[in-house]
């Protein structure tokens, strides 16, 4: 109501007295939020000209205050810049300043804590490191407890996990797959066909699908499709609180939610690397074919570029990209806050963090191989 705010905004007055080097604020009325903006900037500009006298707040007079007339003060303090003088005869008074103090305190000693070196970029990437590390060993705890929480392992949940992320994406994968090699047999038949060894096109998609593409492609469609579904479904399970009532009936959620996950991820995405593979291979076949090729010599010359060293390599690499993104796919799920905004930034991190650490993974992996002659 007008009439109401003109009434509290008039009860909050300043009188600035002024007498040699001593300078004094005398605070009257309700200090509250609609008094102490309009008496904001004439205090701090107060405080700041009586720098090097003596400067004494007297809230003798003020009947109340909440935080936006504590803060006012000491902002004034601060304008300041030396000790000052309260005068505060109101208990409700004295109590609100020594709890304002009290957190900005608090507030300045978490920000100095924390060295001048680490950025913030880096501290989230140490925090974000901490956490991986801490839900892998509730992971690793979850599995040797396992044979004593069997029951809480279901199968229908792993097969339905599995249908979810391996039956339904087997469409989206194998087409991409066979759109891939089609595109890397035409741009590589073009300049190889300049010296005269088109027909090795064959070997070069082979080998680049099986040991490399394969499992990394498909890795990428499942951490956009499946990844994010399992940070939204978990995450918004936290938010109804779920998770809490699971615990309290004592069931362990990583049992229960993150290990089917982990498993059907584990098993379905090499199987889904071999489709990726079989059909990027029909998809090189018919450039191939196009280009005049008859299909027994494209055969023959896959059979000899995918042995089964690159073949098995290629679905190790797919085990291990597949229990990454489960991982981060989980714990993004279970480290889900509150708000409307908390969903999604959960299935956002783990989209982004599954893709991350696929493409990680791989150039490790394949420095790995490298190493072992592999």
């Amino acid at each position: 109501m007008p009439g109401w705010r003109n009434t509290e905004i008039a009860t909050a007055r300043l009188n600035i007295e002024r007498d040699g080097d001593r300078t004094a604020l005398v605070f009257s009325g309700r200090l509250n939020a609609a008094g102490a903006g309009p008496l904001w900037s004439r205090a701090i500009r107060a405080a700041t000209q009586a720098r090097g006298r003596a400067l004494r707040l007297d809230l003798a007079a003020v009947e109340g205050i909440d935080t936006a007339g504590a803060v006012l003060l000491l902002a004034a303090e601060r304008a300041h810049g030396q000790p000052i003088e309260m005068l505060a005869a109101n208990p409700n008074v004295t109590a609100m300043l020594v709890q304002a103090r009290q957190a900005g305190a608090a507030a300045a000693q978490s920000a100095t804590t924390r060295p001048a070196t680490v950025s913030g970029v880096s501290a989230a990437g140490l925090d974000a490191l901490a956490n991986g590390v801490a839900f892998l060993g509730e992971a690793v705890v979850a599995v040797v407890r396992l044979p004593a929480r069997l029951r809480m392992l279901r199968l229908g949940d792993v097969l339905l996990q599995a249908d979810q992320a391996g039956v339904r994406a087997l469409p989206l994968v194998m087409l991409l797959g066979f759109l891939m090699g089609m595109i890397l047999a035409f741009q590589s038949a073009i300049p190889m066909r300049r010296f005269g060894a088109d027909l090795f096109v064959a070997n070069l998609v082979t080998v680049a699908l099986v040991r490399e593409l394969g499992p990394l492609l498909s890795a990428v469609i499942l951490a956009g499709r499946t990844g994010s579904a399992f940070a939204a479904e978990i995450g918004t399970m936290k938010v109804n609180q779920e998770l809490d009532a699971l615990v309290t009936m004592g069931i362990d959620p990583m049992t229960m939610l993150v290990l089917p996950r982990l498993i059907a991820v584990m098993l379905v995405l090499p199987a889904l690397a071999l489709a990726l593979d079989i059909a990027g291979l029909f998809g090189m076949a018919t450039v191939l074919r196009g280009f005049g090729f008859p299909t027994v010599t494209i055969v023959h010359q896959v059979q000899i570029a995918a042995n089964s060293t690159y073949v098995f390599g290629g679905l190790f690499k797919a085990v291990c990209f597949g229990a990454a993104i489960a991982a981060i796919g989980c714990r993004a799920g279970l480290a889900t806050g509150n708000g409307p905004r908390a969903v999604g930034l959960s299935a956002t991190a783990a989209v982004v963090g599954g893709i991350i650490a696929a493409i990680a993974l791989d150039g490790l992996l394949a420095l790995l191989f490298y190493r072992l002659s592999l």
